[in-house]
């Protein structure tokens, strides 16, 4: 779990920044690379998404179980 919760946190990034070019300076980095409407961009955009679904879920139900995974993550990258 502790890998999925870096890659889902790793994809909540990328869509963050994402939007932020988009709310500042009007560029899609996404449809920039992929394509405006291409399959790849489709893909992308669903995963991000879908890593969002996850991590709602997991701070809503499981948020100590989650906090205690991002604990203990840190604590063997400060070794």
């Amino acid at each position: 779990m502790k890998t999925l919760d870096v890659v889902v946190t790793v994809l909540l990034l990328i869509g963050a920044l994402n939007w932020g070019l988009v709310g500042f300076f009007g560029f899609n980095l996404v449809a920039a690379i992929f394509g405006e409407a291409g399959t790849i961009s489709r893909l992308i955009y669903a995963v991000v998404g879908l890593a969002a679904l996850y991590e709602i879920g997991s701070l809503t139900f499981g948020l100590k179980d989650t906090q205690q995974r991002w604990c203990e993550t840190l604590s063997t990258i400060k070794h």
